[in-house]
């Protein structure tokens, strides 16, 4: 019986010897990994994270659009591709009309959009007839280029696309006398002249991108521009002509200079 015991012993501590290599292995392995993960820190987020706080985002902002705005999940504004007629003339791709067929794009024809030009290039106004439909306070620039107009503001007698002397508007009026200069004097003169057209030909430029810029989208995407006017060889245009004195308020409007000023 006391042998049996010592036996037994002898086994019990053999295999706790044979087994405390691998236990021992086993909790190495297990520090290892815990110290593995707090080197690495927090976890990062996973794209599903990402997608769903930019989903609560966009909705969060839908929500408040509604509600402030009362009509507009977009906060008013209207994507081009939201407008049929915009997507129609993009598949249809650009609309070059010589200036006799762009006088027929007036809005007299229910059948065609309603156009009007802007240093050549034609934009589709339709989407406001009270304006520039027959009868609209702009009606009169529908079917045609009335870039000088839009200049000089004299809509009687300027409709039309000659920009030709227009910068004169901007430039002084010589309002001194005829009187006798000496030759530095008629140099600084002629300097200054020729200052003041550039300065007024950029003025002229800077007037005209932002009518461009006006009937290209604007504030509500409603105008877009649709083509171009087509003046080559064969459209039968003729050119504009004589260059045209200044209409009245646009010669009213220029600012004056003195001899002493020029001096």
């Amino acid at each position: 019986m006391a042998s049996s015991n010592l036996r037994s012993r002898a086994n019990f501590t053999a295999n706790n010897q044979h087994d405390s290599p691998k236990l021992s292995t086993e909790r190495s392995s297990s520090a290892s990994k815990l110290n593995a993960d707090e080197d690495e820190g927090p976890s990062r987020p996973s794209v599903l994270d990402i997608l769903r706080v930019l989903a609560g985002l966009i909705l969060l902002s839908i929500t408040l659009s509604y509600f402030i705005t009362g009509n507009s999940i977009t906060w008013g504004y209207r994507p081009a591709f939201t407008r049929p007629a915009r997507i129609k003339a993009w598949l249809r791709g650009p609309l070059n009309l010589t200036d006799t067929q762009l006088s027929l794009y007036n809005g007299t024809d229910r059948n065609l959009p309603i156009l009007l030009a802007v240093n050549g290039t034609i934009y589709d106004v339709s989407a406001a007839p009270h304006y520039y439909g027959p009868g609209g306070m702009y009606g009169f620039f529908s079917g045609r280029d009335a870039t000088r107009a839009f200049v000089t503001g004299c809509f009687d007698t300027d409709l039309n696309g000659d920009l030709r002397g227009v910068e004169e508007m901007f430039m002084s009026e010589d309002l001194s006398s005829d009187g006798e200069f000496t030759r530095e004097e008629k140099r600084e003169r002629k300097l200054r002249k020729e200052r003041e057209r550039r300065l007024a030909k950029k003025q002229v430029e800077e007037t005209v991108r932002g009518w461009e810029r006006m009937f290209d989208g604007g504030k509500d995407w409603n105008y877009f521009k649709i083509g171009k006017v087509w003046r080559g060889e064969g459209s039968g245009w003729e050119g504009w002509g004589e260059v045209k004195e200044l209409c009245e308020k646009a010669r009213a409007g220029r600012p004056g200079r003195t001899a002493e000023e020029v001096a």
